[in-house]
């Protein structure tokens, strides 16, 4: 019998064992408290999909718009500049092989 523990030995480590239970079931708790609920992540990711199929559509927009610019740019400025330049440089042309 000298193997086997004393009645207070058996209660400390009943003791020790609850407290570590209790440990266990109090992180258990914490890591619940930050879990996200399901919905409310349902919800965030609609929200991003959202966000992000109106940013593509703007960036599409300007895409368009940037386009639409250098079309502007070259028949506004580039072909009248050519149409006015082209002349005058025929005339330097023939009048230097006069």
């Amino acid at each position: 019998m000298p193997d086997d523990p004393t009645l207070g030995e058996v209660v400390r480590r009943f003791e020790d064992r609850v407290a570590d239970l209790r440990d266990d079931i109090q992180q258990l708790g914490r890591r619940l408290d930050e879990k996200v609920d399901q919905r409310i992540y349902d919800l965030r990711h609609e929200a991003l999909a959202s966000r992000v199929t109106t940013l593509e559509t703007l960036r599409e927009k300007d895409a368009e718009r940037i386009v639409g610019t250098r079309r502007w740019l070259i028949g506004a400025v580039v072909v009248p500049l050519i149409g006015i330049m082209l002349p005058l440089i025929v005339l330097l042309i023939r009048g230097a092989g006069s």
